[in-house]
């Protein structure tokens, strides 16, 4: 969930705030003066946005994705049990 929050309100309140990022994947955009000037999110949330930029950047990577994705939905895809049983986990 995003959240708006003025500097001032978040202060007082900061201990709370970073418990909800934490938990709840909560986004607070901060603002001053009734302008938004930065993002609280958690290092998690923070990490997981920066792959997937990271990721999409790469034509060669979103080529591949979608090379996938395309064969999935033609059901070219190797049952589970045969995943299971070529890794050694059919025990």
């Amino acid at each position: 969930m995003v959240n708006t929050i003025p500097l001032t309100e978040l202060r007082p309140k900061l201990p709370d705030v970073i418990d909800r990022v934490s938990k709840y994947m909560d986004r607070f955009i901060i603002t001053r003066h009734g302008r938004p000037e930065a993002v609280l999110m958690s290092q998690e949330d923070y990490e997981s946005i920066m792959e997937t930029i990271e990721i999409l950047s790469n034509p060669e990577l979103v080529r591949e994705i979608r090379e996938g994705i395309k064969e999935a939905d033609a059901g070219k895809t190797i049952p589970w049990e045969k995943v299971k049983k070529d890794l050694g986990y059919d025990i």
